[in-house]
């Protein structure tokens, strides 16, 4: 998998936060204590359980921040599989930065490959329909584009960042503007060239209200699997379909074999827990 990592200057903030919440107003006063000034370790991140790897620019920057000279080598990357087992990456660094540095590290980084490892169990279970898995903004505060590369490593994709890159009318925007056909025109009116329309239908007779008015992509809310198969018949490629709602490891191939085109679920960034990792001196 070719897969662009997020720049260090977008990661960094992220982690120092993490350490300094960490450390608090004294600092690791265990580490202190215990360990001789001076002090060099050698630890290897190894994998307790299969799954797939993410976030291993944060355990680098982690420890880094803690020790400017620490040399930290990536052994299985981002994007790929790793065995139980298996080392992720070999650091050499201060004792007293490292084992300061140790939670965050692999706070972050099991917290990523734990999405990543569900984002690809996703991505196995319809692989061949043609359906593609993605994230939504069911993200954890603070982490939303680090969890989203995480769903990127995973082999899925991801849907809009926030509130400003797409449009997304959802039930409730449907009764603020007053119907489907009043949304979807205000919203057309608004819109940049390059801005993609979206809007949530929870009903047959809204999607066809819907496809009158020409979004570039329609949520099927909760649709029954026949209700989906009926609306990838009507939709005939008139817009992008997404099926969102009730979205399971379980049920996502009978989900992905009705014709959509894309499949979201917020269980893979807030539901699947964190693949086991540990750092082993």
């Amino acid at each position: 998998m070719s897969l662009a990592p997020l720049p260090d200057l977008l990661i960094d903030p992220v982690v120092r936060a993490a350490l300094l919440e960490d450390l608090g107003l004294a600092g690791d006063v265990t580490a202190a204590a215990c360990v001789p000034a001076g002090t060099r370790l050698s630890a290897r991140f190894a994998a307790r359980k299969a799954g797939r790897v993410a976030g291993l620019d944060c355990a680098r920057l982690a420890i880094a921040a803690m020790d400017p000279a620490a040399r930290f080598t990536v052994r299985i990357g981002d994007g790929l599989d790793a065995a139980p087992g298996a080392v992720l990456a070999e650091v050499e660094a201060d004792a007293r930065a490292l084992l300061s540095a140790e939670r965050v590290a692999l706070n972050l980084l099991g917290r990523l490959s734990g999405v990543a490892t569900a984002t690809a169990a996703y991505v196995r279970a319809v692989e061949g329909t043609g359906a593609r898995i993605t994230c939504t903004r069911k993200t954890t505060p603070g982490l939303r584009a680090l969890e989203k590369y995480a769903v990127r490593c995973g082999g899925g994709i991801n849907h809009r960042y926030g509130l400003d890159d797409a449009i997304l009318i959802k039930d409730n925007h449907i009764v603020a503007a007053g119907g489907i056909g009043p949304a979807l025109r205000q919203a057309r009116l608004a819109a940049g060239h390059l801005v993609k329309i979206e809007i949530e239908v929870d009903t047959l007779a809204q999607l066809d209200e819907a496809l009158r008015h020409d979004p570039d992509v329609i949520m099927l809310d909760n649709f029954t699997l026949a209700d989906m198969r009926t609306a990838v018949s009507r939709a005939k490629g008139k817009a992008i379909l997404e099926a969102s709602g009730g979205v399971t490891l379980e049920t996502v191939r009978a989900i992905a074999e009705t014709g959509v085109d894309v499949i979201s679920s917020g269980a893979l960034t807030h539901s699947w827990p964190a693949l086991d990792i540990g750092l082993d001196c």
